[in-house]
């Protein structure tokens, strides 16, 4: 839900998945922008090659993105640990990943937190999405495209987001 339980109108939740070969993307329910155990439940009931990924923007301000294989095994990725200090979204990612919320006055630097390696199958390795995650310049939805495009499902990725934004 947005900054402490607000949903914004640059929120969305977008689950991706590949079948027979293609990618495929939908918008979530706006309820699972802040509810990371919902978003984990929708995910594990998608149909899929190998498992769905679900993106989350918060206000542009930062994302989450989560995959879950076909296995049942959760990974998280946090774009800006210091969002948890003030989006309940990111400090239950945090509390996942077993990382403590930053302190009030630690807010200057902007940092990732979770699987760094999530997309390294999709040909987004670790070094490239560090550097996408670092371009500090750039909003989240700007990150979360640029993701996409490297992963290979930006078309799938855009058409659910072109919703959000009409």
């Amino acid at each position: 839900m947005g900054r402490m339980g607000q949903s914004g109108h640059d929120d969305y939740a977008v689950v991706v998945t590949r079948q027979d070969g293609r990618w495929e993307a939908a918008l979530l329910p706006d309820r699972l922008v802040g509810d990371l155990d919902g978003l984990i439940a929708a995910l594990r009931q998608q149909p899929s090659d190998n498992g769905a990924i679900g993106l989350v923007n918060v206000e542009d301000e930062f994302f989450v993105a989560t995959r879950v294989d076909r296995g049942g095994t959760i990974r998280y990725l946090l774009s800006d640990v210091t969002a948890a200090v003030a989006w309940e979204l990111a400090a239950d990612v945090c509390d996942r990943l077993d990382i403590d919320i930053p302190a009030d006055d630690d807010l200057d630097d902007v940092w990732p937190a979770g699987d760094l390696s999530l997309f390294s199958d999709l040909g987004l390795d670790e070094m490239a999405l560090g550097a996408l995650l670092s371009d500090l310049d750039a909003y989240a939805d700007e990150q979360l495209l640029s993701l996409a495009q490297a992963c290979g499902f930006a078309s799938a990725f855009e058409r659910a987001v072109d919703a959000v934004l009409l």
